[in-house]
C-alpha cells in the first residue's frame, strides 16, 4: 500500500505523512527523494532541491509520449530538456522504485505518478488561512504578514508544478481518494483518518 500527500503549505501535510506511516510502520519519503534521485543520476542534491516542485516556463520536450520512456535515458538528463522537467524525470524515477515497498510519499505528483497503483490511497490537506498563517508564523518565526506572503508563493509554485507535470488541477477533490481538513482534525487524528480510509479500502 502506498500514501500519497499533497498538501497546501502551512497545513502540516509532512507531519501528518510522517506520523501515519510511523502509525504503520512503513517507510517517509519527501526530501529523501532528491537525495536518491542525486545519488542514482550523478548530480548534486543542491541542483535537485534547486528545482524541486517547481515547473519551468515551457515544457520542450513532450511528457505525453510516456515519462518512463524519457527516464531510461540518463534518467532524462539530455540537453535539450528544461531543468526543471530533469528534475521530475529523476524523480518518477525514485517515486517508482521506492513505491515497490509500502510507503509513504508527500509531494512531487506522486499521485500522478502512482496512477496506475490499485493499493494507492491519495491524500490531499488542506486548512484554513488563519490556522496556517498562524502555523508558518510559529515555525518560521515571522510575522502573520510575511507568512501569508509565503503561503501564497508555496501553493502557488505547487499549483504550477501540478499543473504542469500531472493530468489534473492541484487541490481539486476529483483528483484524490480523501482530501482533510487538517486545522480541524489536527496532526494526530488526520494521520488516523488516512489510516481508517485505508482499512476501509481492504488495504491494510
Amino acid at each position: 500500500m502506498i500514501i500519497t500527500i499533497a498538501r497546501q503549505y502551512g497545513s502540516g501535510g509532512r507531519l501528518i505523512g510522517q506520523t501515519a506511516a510511523k502509525k504503520l510502520g512503513v517507510s517517509f519519503f519527501d526530501k529523501e527523494i532528491i537525495q536518491l534521485a542525486a545519488e542514482q543520476s550523478g548530480v548534486s542534491s543542491e541542483y535537485i532541491e534547486r528545482f524541486d516542485e517547481k515547473a519551468s516556463s515551457s515544457l520542450l520536450y513532450s511528457l505525453s509520449l510516456g515519462a518512463s520512456a524519457t527516464i531510461s535515458a540518463d534518467y532524462g538528463t539530455s540537453p535539450e530538456l528544461p531543468a526543471n522537467d530533469k528534475v521530475f524525470l529523476m524523480q518518477h524515477n525514485v517515486i517508482r522504485q521506492v513505491a515497490e515497498n509500502d510507503c509513504v510519499i508527500v509531494g512531487r505528483c506522486a499521485d500522478y505518478v502512482l496512477a496506475d497503483r490499485k493499493d494507492c490511497v491519495k491524500v490531499f490537506i488542506y486548512a484554513d488561512i488563519k490556522r496556517r498563517c498562524g502555523r508558518i508564523s510559529s515555525i518560521e518565526n515571522v510575522s502573520e504578514e510575511k507568512a501569508l506572503s509565503m503561503i501564497k508563493k508555496a501553493d502557488k509554485t505547487r499549483a504550477n508544478y501540478y499543473n504542469r507535470f500531472a493530468s489534473g488541477k492541484w487541490g481539486t477533490p476529483e483528483n484524490y481518494d480523501l482530501c482533510i481538513n487538517s486545522g480541524r482534525l489536527g496532526i494526530e487524528k488526520s494521520a488516523a483518518l488516512i489510516i481508517e480510509y485505508a482499512k476501509l479500502r481492504g488495504l491494510i
